[in-house]
């Protein structure tokens, strides 16, 4: 193979040259001047990065919400997508939006607050993955400078990444920004052009020096010793964007955030004050014209929150031995509920509250939201060989569920009820107005509970076990998951641990439920079988109605209608012996309504008595495939064959393979070898 050609034909020069982009000075007015928002602050940068990927709006309870696209990770297709927050996500886009406005949240810190692996940590990853994408297109591009003191010296970046424009002297600014933007009306543009803020002291000192030598001719100077180049914002390479992980008490140091002199270079310069001696690399410096992460913020010490609300407010840091320095980033930290009790109870951080806009992010409590999480962690691709059982997600998910709800008030509403409603099923007696109310009623539903990450834990334990044969089932799961209850490190007291434990017999009993009722309807899958039936009900029916009889095929004979064959049907959907003339009636109605329309009636165009159908079918099927002697070593041919073809329906339209199908079988037939009844 002719690896030369192929690493030209993927590489891409074009794409290389355009974001290594350098010119003049002059050149780089050019493209403001045609482009004003490549002088966009850090705050107006993230959320038109943000709005940029499009928004949707959804009505979820009768309230009308806008959600983000870039959320769902349209970056990496998926990976780090946030599901079931759309709330929150809305109320940072928000701050967002007020920052890029100059509205105030500018001067905040952003503060996710949740419970542990509500996903705010990923949130802020997005954010950055999303700034480092959005900087390598032509709508993000944004560009800082370099300086060469003479023509023998290389060219030296400006250590904080400053805007080109901060070269122009701060006396004429407004003015010179008037005439370059003069093609402009001022009220079309987004966001109005400023040029705030004063070099970093390291420019500042290259700047006098420059200044001073060509006699305070700016533009020479900036003709002869800078240079424009284009700014790819990267974490890896620590360019807008810094992350600050608190250490331990005794080992926090503020020049991680501020930058530290370099003693190497103050032999050369000869002072321990001048700018070219000093190391501008803390996370504050190199987050400049970014976002700057605090992960567990409330952890820093009282020395570091300082330093924050300097930065926060007045957009300043104090590098040692030099004045306030300028910056222009977003702030961004988490913390989790016991480190946010602290901050509340410790009347010294009363400043910090104030300077903090927290933005709650919960667990989700939308059980196909949490749904989602797992099945993108645990898709097909991934499994190696591996076979998840259908429901064996949707319980564990229902289970993380129940433990973040709050027992609902109203008596004759069962958490699993709550749950199905919060997940837009219709029950009878409740409206969007009742579930509104449930949700208002319980605040903080979210903010406590199972973490996903557990479940994920115990998903992947199965995963790897030896039982199964290949495949996890649902109780392989749940067993993990109460098995792993006894060590859970954040379960507080034996009452919650008991609570739990009797969540999962709730989330059991719902399973079996489900599984009662796909094996019912596999055995009832017989079409012809429902039609044939479906065909003598009407014929029945008809009959009744009419006050006539009915011919007996076999025999010939006319005979009265068969009130068992109807009541047996009817009674599968609860229709009391006092209504079922009414019922009747309304069946042979829709059949002549139908017909009138030229329409042809068939049993599955009217869902009840579809239902009806299925049971009674269910009933007799089952009888006659004896799934009872399942649970015995000795089965008829015949009865074997009809519990194949139940299989291969499992298989086929409910998502089992051999295994799982088998087990479900198995698992029901012991079920009715108990008595227990399906239910309707």
């Amino acid at each position: 193979m002719d690896y030369r050609s192929l690493a030209r034909k993927l590489s891409q020069k074009e794409d290389y040259k355009a974001l290594h982009w350098t010119g003049t000075f002059e050149e780089y007015l050019e493209i403001v001047r045609r482009n004003p928002l490549v002088c966009r602050n850090a705050f107006q940068r993230l959320y038109d990065m943000v709005i940029s990927w499009g928004s949707e709006e959804i009505t979820r309870y009768k309230r009308s919400l806008t959600t983000y696209k870039f959320f769902q990770d349209p970056i990496d297709d998926g990976r780090d997508a946030i599901f079931g927050l759309e709330e929150p996500l809305a109320r940072l886009v928000g701050v967002l939006k007020s920052g890029a406005n100059g509205f105030g949240t500018e001067k905040r810190i952003i503060l996710l607050h949740g419970p542990v692996g509500s996903s705010k940590s990923t949130i802020v990853r997005l954010l950055k993955k999303g700034l480092e994408h959005y900087s390598r297109t032509d709508e993000g591009a944004l560009y800082t400078f370099q300086w060469r003191m003479s023509e023998d010296d290389p060219w030296e970046d400006s250590p904080m990444h400053e805007d080109p424009l901060k070269l122009v002297p701060s006396e004429i600014r407004a003015e010179f920004v008037k005439n370059l933007l003069a093609d402009h009306d001022p009220q079309s543009l987004r966001y109005p052009v400023k040029i705030e803020g004063d070099l970093d002291p390291a420019s500042r000192f290259n700047m006098a020096l420059l200044m001073e030598r060509y006699g305070g001719d700016w533009w020479t100077v900036l003709e002869n010793h800078v240079r424009v180049k284009r700014l790819i914002i990267s974490e890896k390479d620590r360019v807008g964007i810094g992350t600050f992980q608190p250490k331990d008490e005794k080992n926090q140091d503020s020049t991680e955030l501020t930058g530290d002199i370099n003693y190497r270079k103050i032999a050369i310069y000869g002072s321990d004050s001048d700018p070219r001696a000093f190391n501008f690399d803390g996370e504050f410096n190199i987050a400049n014209r970014g976002l700057v992460e605090f992960i567990e913020i409330l952890k820093l010490d009282v020395a570091f929150l300082y330093d924050l609300l300097g930065a926060t407010q007045e957009h300043k840091i104090k590098p040692k031995k030099f004045a306030q320095t300028d910056i222009d980033e977003v702030i961004i930290g988490h913390t989790n509920e016991p480190e946010y009790r602290k901050l509340q109870s410790n009347e010294l951080m009363e400043a910090f509250r104030d300077r903090t806009v927290k933005i709650d992010i919960p667990y989700n409590t939308v059980l196909d939201d949490e749904i989602r999480i797992y099945k993108r962690d645990f898709s097909n691709e991934r499994l190696k060989g591996r076979f998840i059982a259908p429901h064996t997600i949707e319980v564990s998910a229902m289970w993380a569920i129940l433990t973040r709800l709050e027992e609902p008030k109203n008596a004759s509403l069962s958490l699993m009820q709550k749950l199905k409603l919060y997940n837009g099923k219709s029950l009878a007696g409740f409206t969007e107005d009742n579930v509104m109310e449930l949700r208002e009623a319980a605040p903080r539903e979210g903010m406590q509970g199972i973490s996903p990450r557990y479940i994920q834990d115990k998903i992947s334990n199965a995963l790897v076990s030896d039982q199964g044969d290949g495949t996890i089932n649902p109780f392989m799961v749940m067993n993990e998951l109460e098995e792993g209850l006894r060590h859970h490190s954040l379960i507080s007291s034996e009452d919650l641990r008991k609570h739990y434990k009797d969540l999962l017999a709730v989330v059991k009993e719902e399973y079996e439920d489900i599984i009662k009722n796909e094996v019912q309807k596999a055995i009832s899958a017989d079409e012809d079988a429902i039609a044939r039936l479906c065909a003598n009900y009407v014929d029945n029916v008809k009959a009744y109605t009419q006050r006539e009889k009915v011919r007996n095929k076999y025999t010939g004979q006319d005979e009265e209608p068969d009130e068992r064959l109807m009541r047996s049907i009817e009674e599968k959907i609860d229709i009391p012996e006092s209504r079922k003339d009414d019922f009747r009636r309304e069946i042979m109605n829709y059949i002549g309504a139908l017909a009138i329309e030229g329409k042809q009636f068939h049993y599955w165009t009217n869902e009840r008595l579809q239902k009806a159908l299925e049971l009674k079918l269910f009933e007799d099927q089952k009888d006659s495939i004896k799934l009872t002697n399942l649970i015995s070593n000795v089965i008829d041919k015949e009865t074997q064959e009809k519990i194949d073809v139940v299989k291969a329906r499992l298989i086929k339209n409910y998502g089992y393979n051999d295994v799982s199908a088998t087990d479900v079988l198995n698992y029901v037939a012991s079920i009715f070898a108990r008595g227990d009844a399906v239910r309707a």
